[in-house]
């Protein structure tokens, strides 16, 4: 087994103790999942716990990131990130950067993209799942 299957793995495992989190949610009538294809959410044991409760999971397309904000919110970390040189010397400082810039962030940044939701979908189903300006 190689590092990164022990990896997904061990990932997997953290997804499902996560799951109970979300317990009040399987409760609410019509509800759906809708997990995105980071591989720890769609590895067999994930799969299987969902569908031994009967969740019922909306598929994500396979590479969509103008309908993911969290996408959006990682380019304006990564555009902040390479406009403030030097660059990080070492692991920890990068994840101390990365923190600093993700709460100096302005909430109504993140509403706006959020709230821009609607007309990126209604967008999307225009061009019927192709190419967006987003």
């Amino acid at each position: 087994m190689n590092l990164s299957s022990i990896c997904g793995t061990m990932m997997a495992a953290f997804v499902l103790d996560a799951m109970p989190v979300n317990a009040s949610f399987q409760s609410i009538p019509g509800a759906i999942f809708q997990p995105d294809n980071a591989r720890p959410h769609v590895a067999k044991t994930v799969r299987d716990f969902c569908s031994a409760r009967h969740m019922q999971l909306l598929p994500w397309p396979a590479y969509s990131p103008d309908m993911s904000p969290t996408v959006h919110v990682w380019d304006l970390v990564g555009r902040r990130l390479s406009r403030d040189p030097p660059p990080a010397a070492a692991k920890d400082e990068l994840l101390l950067r990365i923190q600093a810039i993700w709460n100096s962030l302005p909430q109504a940044d993140i509403q706006n993209l959020f709230e821009s939701m609607p007309r990126r979908m209604a967008f999307l189903i225009t061009v019927r799942g192709g190419y967006t300006k987003y």
